[in-house]
């Protein structure tokens, strides 16, 4: 889920709606500055320290956009990357296998969810 406001006065109401879903990916576009006002207006509003860490924003992977499309790919890399409980970091520096098998991703959802389930009661 990704939020694209541009204004302040929507930014708490709509993280606040997105905060209350089983969402996999929470992402917020905006300047450093924006997302450090925007965080301070949801605790404000009373949004928890652990539903913020479940916030990306500034969303995106740090790829050095400047353009609408390089931003879209900066974020939909930072989708995949959660998605598959992986960084995104460069390929050059790492090890190991590069890709996961097709249905790991999956499993990584259903148990991401399973583990955010709060027993009613």
């Amino acid at each position: 889920m990704l939020i694209f406001t541009h204004d302040p006065k929507l930014d708490v109401p709509a993280v606040q709606a997105a905060l209350s879903t089983q969402a996999g990916y929470i992402g917020a576009l905006g300047s450093r500055r924006t997302t450090v006002d925007r965080n301070a207006r949801l605790v404000q509003a009373g949004v928890s320290e652990e539903d913020l860490e479940r916030l990306y924003a500034p969303c995106g992977l740090d790829i050095g956009s400047s353009t609408v499309e390089e931003t879209a790919v900066a974020i939909l890399a930072e989708i995949i990357a959660q998605r598959a409980g992986r960084e995104g970091s460069s390929l050059r520096g790492g090890s190991g296998p590069i890709g996961r098998e097709r249905g790991q991703s999956g499993e990584l959802l259903a148990r991401r969810a399973s583990a955010d389930e709060v027993p009613a009661g």
